[in-house]
């Protein structure tokens, strides 16, 4: 199999990003974002997933966090796509429910090739720190619309928001990780009966 790793950069007039992902990683990930909270996140992402990510960032998070955010999301669904090529032999969908304390969330997800976000959660709180939970979506956006991924997110409870958001990103991490495992028994096969993802 060949290496699925990828390095997308990114600039705008808003941001300036640079993404490597390693999908055959060892978890590790190295932050240089100007939002501390999605940094713990995206090591979520990739403790979980058991993928490398790497990701420096700079942004107009003088405004607020929103474009930096996002644009992280865009960047990081490119470099994903990148790196996971023509899905030959992939296991293509993957679940996954986290618990945290009491909070609890599912995420399931199909590398179908079709860009879809459906995503319930009630956050109890506004923010987490400096960290408006909004972008939490908005992220995610981002990811599935360059990915092409057809990701259904749902925060099934929780009374702590930090909680909530964490176990949603780790529920990402980990049904990424069941979706991009490669599947012995689909060897050379594309995981689709119209032949097409």
């Amino acid at each position: 199999m060949a290496d699925r790793i990828a390095t997308v950069t990114r600039n705008t007039l808003e941001s300036q990003i640079v993404v490597t992902v390693n999908l055959d990683g060892k978890g590790e990930g190295k932050f240089a974002t100007p939002v501390p909270f999605l940094n713990h996140m995206l090591d979520q992402i990739a403790r979980h997933g058991m993928v490398d990510i790497e990701v420096q960032a700079t942004g107009d998070t003088e405004i607020d966090d929103h474009h930096t955010v996002e644009d992280i999301g865009i960047t990081l669904g490119m470099a994903i796509a990148e790196a996971i090529g023509d899905k030959v032999g992939m296991t293509r969908y993957g679940h996954a429910y986290v618990p945290l304390d009491e909070a609890l969330s599912r995420v399931v997800l199909d590398f179908s090739g079709r860009p879809g976000l459906v995503m319930q959660a009630n956050f109890v709180r506004g923010r987490v720190g400096s960290f408006d939970v909004d972008l939490t979506r908005e992220f995610f956006q981002g990811v599935v619309n360059h990915a092409q991924i057809t990701l259904h997110i749902d925060n099934v409870r929780g009374a702590n928001a930090h909680h909530q958001v964490e176990t949603i990103f780790k529920a990402f991490g980990r049904a990424l990780r069941v979706a991009i495992t490669p599947d012995p028994r689909m060897a050379g096969v594309l995981p689709s009966t119209k032949g097409a993802l």
